[in-house]
């Protein structure tokens, strides 16, 4: 018995330090140091992984006003890497800016691109990586409660929800109108006055460039040369359908220009329209969120290439295509992969606070009417906009009034754009932007998308495009070569689907037949040995639970698809499952009928709160796993409580005294 008992314990210890481990290891955030003043930097020795290798760094915490419109401000706190440069004399730095919005702007592989002549520069964005994060569970627990994340449903809700984390924040004395993005170029004007650099260079993407034109505009004297990648003007971080359309006739048309894609369809963009127009609701007895499906598809298109594997514009549309041959198995995984990426890839209050400067353009795009009947709608606008209801949900900083339209600037800028970019078509830039750059040069590459498809295609050409400029602003594109949009899709979202499904049908059927297994062995046999009742009721019961989570998630694909993969009904199926594997474990011959439905009780009762307080202690997918974790943990802690009650009973019964007293009474 002591022997079962210290194996017991040893199960329980370690799988309580998984449950600390998954729910302590995310980043760490910075501090505002004590006596700290707005603009203070201090900087450590550091090391920092590029694509091309450990580069020597400094890392520290840049001291900043929460809002710079109000000399009362609170401090906050943004971190700061510098790069350094591995050759001399060093040239102007460059500070990057990722885009999102909504995410962290501390972790660029790619900064091994800069020539070792310069140090490269990323100081955190505020609202997502500084002392104060603008965290909005309500959203995500809004959407993971969306059976369609284009309905009107979803929008009342997420809109509701973003109120509900504004006015929380707010309430914990958060600034919101310092979350702006002049007061994000405020901070990297600090960073760069810190740093003691004169003039500086900026190399942006997606949204951040954005930023980037805002720092043109306020301090055009700090910068020396700038590098859009998927360039943003204002007014854009809404889609424009019929831009959309164009892109699609576009893509048509290298559609029939590819024997394989061509031999599917005559005409792309109209088979699209159909099918759009038609879509599928099931895949056999799973639900297909078609609404969902056809902003999972605006994402889906961001890219043209293997770079954003395995989701890109050929394996969207192939999913399209299959389900107009009466296949909608691709389109289903499309659903799955918005549900489980979408609601956990912003930081939703930053998002907000982001895209709120395009307000007005999108107040009168849904006064205008909205989408004209296009192919795919409003699907994306409709999602990330609330509908509409954004605005009022999270208004916009008294900041951002200045910034709603190009300005003109002088400084020396390349922008950078792919033909089938979806996200932000370089048509617009060159139609709205550059007119407005004197010193601007465009660069579009052919059959290339968003920003990853500019990473992930052609290195080499690439770090030529960017030396070249920012070296001697001179624009050096002879390294690209056309690269074709590949139509012949490697892993096709029908063949994600069957995998995916293969997967949860399996781990059901293996919970299933272990617990089967472990009944019927018990009935048969009395009970585990020592070695096999640990393993049971640790790795068994991990087993048991994830393959209960696989069934909830099955039912709920086919019953009720506003529940999310680790809601309420995951928690339940996992604890439960856990619950009955580790009380099958613990169960042998001999345990009277009390002490065994004791026990029954105990065990699933502890693993169905255990289940629940792991997935509650971390976010996203990852609170499943801690849920199982913490199933398996509470379960064994309930039977080994009777355990060592049963034991101590016995102790007392067999004393010395309980003995004396019981030859008296006889």
């Amino acid at each position: 018995m002591v022997w079962r008992r210290a194996v017991a314990l040893a199960v329980i210890g370690l799988l309580a330090l998984g449950l600390v481990y998954i729910g302590w290891s995310g980043h760490s955030r910075p501090a505002v140091p004590d006596g700290a003043h707005a603009g203070d930097l201090a900087l450590e020795p550091c090391a920092y992984e590029t694509d091309g290798g450990s580069r020597a760094a400094d890392c520290g915490t840049l001291v900043v006003p929460e809002n710079r419109r109000d000399p009362d401000s609170r401090l906050i706190a943004l971190p700061v890497v510098r790069v350094r440069a591995t050759a001399g004399p060093a040239a102007e730095p460059v500070f990057r800016l990722v885009g999102g919005p909504g995410q962290s702007n501390m972790d660029f592989p790619e900064a091994g691109w800069i020539s070792g002549g310069r140090d490269v520069v990323l100081v955190g964005y505020r609202g997502v990586d500084g002392s104060v994060r603008l965290d909005c569970p309500e959203v995500t627990g809004a959407l993971r409660r969306s059976a369609d994340f284009t309905s009107a449903a979803t929008a009342e809700r997420f809109a509701a929800a973003l109120t509900d984390c504004r006015q929380r924040l707010t309430g914990d004395g958060v600034d919101l109108d310092g979350y702006s993005l002049p007061q994000r170029v405020d901070d990297l004007q600090a960073a760069r006055e810190a740093l003691g650099y004169g003039r500086i260079d900026l190399l942006s993407q997606s949204a951040g460039t954005r930023t980037a034109m805002i720092y043109s505009w306020r301090y055009p004297e700090a910068l020396h040369r700038s590098v859009m990648i998927g360039a943003n003007p204002p007014g854009h971080f809404v889609w424009d359908p019929e831009i959309t359309d164009e892109q699609i006739r576009y893509y048509a048309g290298l559609c029939a220009a590819d024997e394989g894609c061509a031999a599917r369809t005559p005409d792309l963009a109209a088979e699209l329209r159909a099918t759009v127009a038609d879509a599928p609701d099931r895949w056999g007895p799973l639900r297909v969120k078609t609404g969902t499906v056809r902003a999972a598809t605006m994402w889906g298109l961001h890219e043209s290439t293997g770079a954003a594997a395995p989701l890109n514009g050929p394996t969207t549309f192939d999913a399209w295509l299959s389900a107009a041959e009466g296949d909608p198995s691709g389109l289903w995984a499309l659903g799955v992969l918005a549900d489980l990426v979408f609601p956990e890839s912003f930081v939703w209050g930053e998002s907000a606070a982001t895209v709120s400067i395009d307000a007005p353009a999108v107040e009168a795009y849904y006064a205008g009417g909205g989408d004209p009947g296009t192919i795919l709608g409003n699907a994306a606008t409709d999602f990330i906009w609330a509908r509409g209801q954004m605005a009022e949900a999270w208004p916009p900083s008294p900041d951002h009034a200045d910034y709603q339209r190009v300005r003109p600037s002088d400084v020396e800028t390349l922008v950078i754009g792919g033909t089938v970019d979806f996200t932000a078509p370089p048509t617009v830039a060159t139609a709205e932007l550059m007119p407005a750059l004197p010193n601007g040069h465009q660069v579009v590459l052919a059959e290339l998308g968003h920003t990853a498809d500019f990473w992930g295609n052609q290195p080499a050409a690439g770090k030529r495009l960017l030396n070249t400029f920012y070296d001697r602003g001179v624009v050096d594109r002879s390294g690209y070569t056309t690269q074709p949009v590949d139509f012949e899709v490697g892993t096709s979202m029908p063949a994600v689907a069957r995998v995916v499904l293969a997967v949860l049908a399996g781990g059901a059927l293996l919970a299933l037949a272990l617990l089967g297994g472990m009944a019927l062995w018990v009935w048969r046999r009395g009970g585990f040995g020592v070695v096999a009742s640990v393993l049971l009721r640790s790795l068994a019961a991990a087993v048991a639970g994830l393959g209960g989570w696989f069934l909830a998630i099955l039912v709920a694909a086919a019953v009720w698809p506003g529940l999310f993969a680790s809601g309420g009904l995951a928690m339940v199926a996992s604890g439960l499952a856990v619950g009955l594997c580790v009380y099958l474990a613990w169960l042998r011959r001999g345990v009277r009928p009390g002490l065994r439905y004791g026990a029954l009780g105990a065990a699933v009762a502890w693993g169905l709160a255990g289940a629940w307080l792991g997935a509650h202690a971390v976010a996203g997918l990852a609170g499943a796993l801690a849920g199982i974790l913490g199933a398996v943990l509470a379960a064994n802690l309930a039977v080994l409580a009777l355990d060592v009650a049963r034991t101590a009973r016995s102790r007392d019964r067999s004393s010395p005294d309980v003995v004396l007293a019981t030859s008296r009474e006889l």
